[in-house]
């Protein structure tokens, strides 16, 4: 099991590919409290509450119960759990796509992993001064239902300025071609963030760009067993398949942007908490105690091809502290 220090040679793949595998990273323990809790959490969530999630409908789907998400524990289900009618066809425990945003904070068992020593470590290897948490899943990719999540890049949802996003991907259960693992293209990190995904002041929620063509055969799939994690830096372009087998593929992934002075979260961000769940931060060293390095942070995104924030008629936060006086609070 890994105490999450990333050695030279971790950070030097990461640096050249924009991802990295961290083989053993949580005990079978671990893993199986996760699993456990998200059933759970599956048992008790009303069925009533219907809210689908499609990363190709996205815009579209985007509803209230979603925004508001950001600062709650809340399920979303797949597109194919329901008939041509709007009824829901399976049961819920295999029809739910993910639960999500806050459970890193609100949900006291995944609260514990997201915070636990080995992740700060993890934080603290690839230069982070004041990591914080800001959205979490627990994703399913149910048996037979399980929906493709189309290529993207974390940071064209999760954007501070300058961007720092950086992905954590935990495997609850083996993922393999089959039952759609992550694919990722190596090394497309440095070529900048293509797109965001904005939040106007109404609520409603768009792309500022079309999608780009990629060329589908750069791909390399991701497959890795029950315990492993995935680092992915927020400009890495990754994408899933569709789950067309008999196997879930549960996984807990989550976002991590720096907060220390000079990053400010971005007021168009689709993902904004109430000001009564604030963002904490894993550990705080941007007063200038802890450990420092001179390596430059592995998070730094290729500044020359980022997108900024559209304009707004919110002035961006410093990332997870209090607001100046009539600003909105993040």
């Amino acid at each position: 099991m890994s105490d999450g220090r990333l050695t030279e040679e971790h950070l030097e793949q990461f640096s050249r590919d924009g991802f990295l595998v961290l083989e053993g990273f949580s005990s079978p323990e671990e893993v199986a409290q996760l699993k456990a809790r998200g059933e759970e959490l599956v048992e008790a969530f009303d069925a009533e509450n219907v809210s689908i999630f499609s990363t190709r409908r996205q815009e579209s789907t985007t509803d209230r119960y979603f925004l508001d998400s950001a600062s709650s524990v809340s399920c979303f289900f797949e597109e194919k759990a329901f008939d041509s009618e709007g009824k829901l066809v399976a049961d819920k425990t295999r029809a739910i796509n993910k639960i999500g945003h806050a459970m890193h904070d609100l949900d006291p068992v995944f609260r514990r992993w997201s915070r636990s020593p080995k992740v700060a470590a993890v934080m603290e290897s690839l230069g982070f001064q004041r990591p914080l948490p800001v959205q979490s899943m627990l994703i399913f990719k149910q048996p037979y239902v399980g929906g493709e999540v189309v290529p993207h890049q974390d940071s064209s949802f999760i954007a501070t300025d300058p961007l720092s996003c950086v992905g954590i991907w935990l495997a609850l259960e083996d993922a393999m071609r089959s039952n759609g693992c992550l694919w990722a293209l190596p090394g497309s990190h440095t070529k900048g963030v293509h797109r965001r995904f904005l939040r106007a002041p109404d609520g409603s929620v768009t792309f500022d760009a079309d999608a780009p063509q990629l060329d589908d055969s750069g791909f390399v799939p991701v497959e890795v067993k029950a315990g492993s994690l995935v680092l992915l830096h927020g400009a890495n372009v990754h994408r899933s398949s569709e789950n067309s087998s008999p196997l879930s593929r549960h996984a807990y992934s989550m976002h991590i942007v720096e907060g220390a002075p000079g990053y400010a979260w971005q007021p168009d961000n689709w993902l904004q908490r109430r000001a009564d769940v604030p963002f904490e931060p894993l550990y705080d060293h941007s007063s200038g105690s802890g450990s420092s390095s001179k390596r430059a942070p592995a998070f730094v995104h290729a500044a020359a091809a980022c997108r900024a924030a559209a304009p707004s008629a919110v002035a961006p936060a410093a990332v997870g502290r209090p607001a100046a006086a009539g600003a909105r609070p993040y």
